[in-house]
């Protein structure tokens, strides 16, 4: 981090409560979706200690080794392997990041040269990096998206993002889906049965009936993510009409 950005953490540490730091701590270290793995301020510090020789080039190795022995049984069973982002794509806490760029994409695909061996093109996590071109990165590795994240980022100043509406933000979301559309039709002129590229509307804001429930995970709204929704399938239906006619 920039001695800027230190400086200004120091000056908002200083300013909270003991209670609102423990909540911040906790908040930061408490675990990750989908595993009931959590932590203290003890065990994270462990965690973290397991990576202390491994940076990005020995985890790209791991990467890769992975793929060499997975992507053989994926072609023999037919299942097509996509690869989400990291999210975000920028380092936390020290630990290397290798699902970030395109740069990062291109090893990958290339590790193991295989239409089993592909990527969740996620639009939300590529888009916090303001160096990602992600229109352009749509159309370069459309025949080896197998799944879309279909989200949007607004960047600040500082570096800081967040999730704006499906249609703003900084993401040209009608691009995207024009490019993914005419990779769509690409694939079923050469007449694939599995043509059709999976996509959600991933992540939604708090919206009307489900702002104040409990047990609603933020970003996974149901009524923000069915506007999304609509709001997708609105330009999907626009590019059937005007430009896959």
């Amino acid at each position: 981090y920039t001695a800027a950005r230190i400086a200004e953490a120091e000056a908002r540490l200083k300013e909270l409560s003991s209670e609102a730091i423990d909540r911040i701590e906790r908040n930061l270290i408490a675990g990750l979706p989908a595993t009931y793995r959590s932590y203290d301020r003890d065990s994270f510090r462990e965690a973290l200690a397991d990576y202390d020789a491994i940076g990005p080039k020995e985890l790209r190795q791991n990467l890769a080794w992975f793929l060499r022995e997975i992507i053989p049984v994926a072609e023999e069973e037919g299942v097509r392997m996509c690869i989400h982002p990291d999210d975000p794509p920028f380092s936390l806490y020290g630990l290397p990041r290798i699902v970030s760029t395109a740069e990062d994409a291109r090893f990958i695909l290339n590790a193991v040269d295989s239409p089993a061996n592909g990527l969740t093109f996620c639009t939300g996590s590529y888009g916090t990096r303001a160096d990602n071109d992600i229109v352009a990165m749509v159309k370069e590795f459309a025949d080896r998206i197998h799944f879309v994240h279909l989200r949007n980022i607004t960047i600040e100043d500082d570096g800081s993002f967040y999730e704006a509406e499906h249609l703003e933000g900084g993401t040209d979301m009608a691009h995207v889906i024009l490019a993914l559309m005419q990779e769509e039709a690409r694939r079923r002129r050469e007449g694939r049965a599995d043509w059709r590229i999976p996509m959600r509307p991933d992540h939604g804001h708090l919206l009307a009936d489900d702002i104040g429930k409990t047990r609603i995970n933020p970003g996974y709204s149901l009524i923000g993510r069915l506007k999304g929704l609509a709001e997708l399938r609105g330009i999907m239906r626009a590019i059937e009409r005007f430009e896959l006619a």
